[in-house]
């Protein structure tokens, strides 16, 4: 019983390390990705529609990334979706094909985005809490119906504690990482 409960609350806490991991690849460092773009949300026939599954999205060069649509009407949905995104790029569109020259990070702009990570790491931790405390308090439910005793109870609070510090680690590491990779000229 105690097990499930910590396989559990492990799971769901590698499901919001993975959710940081992806939110942090959208935060632009000094080279381009497609990961940057992937995600961006864009209104295709009236409904908000992911770009990678309208385009082919490629990094032809380190500060540059092209965006082939699939179908050449939504040119302009998926340019206005650049404009209006937090990622402050300009699209290029020549008729086919939309380009996205990446401008060298300023200084500024590198400690705004090294900003937005903090904050993503703190809502990571948040998660993390959360799952601790939904751990614990079906922990201390099994106890309350006697399933478990209080030693089990309080052994197993233990455990989801040392979990919670492993995975507050690993969010801290990302964060590290990822504040490296922005920060780098």
């Amino acid at each position: 019983m105690i097990n499930d409960v910590l396989k559990d609350a492990e799971s769901r806490m590698k499901g919001a390390i993975h959710a940081l991991e992806e939110d942090l690849a959208t935060i632009r460092t000094g080279r381009a990705s497609p990961a940057l773009v992937e995600k961006l949300m864009v209104e295709y026939y009236g409904t908000p529609t992911p770009l990678y599954q309208m385009a082919t999205i490629n990094v032809p060069e380190a500060q540059l990334i092209t965006i082939k649509p699939f179908d050449k009407n939504s040119l302009r949905d998926i340019e206005r979706a650049i404009q209006t995104s937090e990622l402050g790029l300009n699209p290029n569109n020549d008729g086919t094909l939309i380009r996205l020259a990446l401008p060298p990070l300023t200084q500024e702009r590198r400690k705004e985005l090294v900003k937005v990570v903090h904050h993503r790491l703190e809502e990571a931790k948040v998660a993390l809490r959360n799952i601790r405390r939904s751990a614990i308090d079906d922990l201390r439910e099994f106890e309350k119906e006697s399933l478990i005793s209080e030693d089990e109870s309080r052994r197993g609070q233990e455990e989801v504690q040392k979990l919670i510090d492993k995975y507050t680690e690993l969010v801290d590491a990302t964060g590290k990482r990822k504040e490296q990779e922005i920060m780098a000229v």
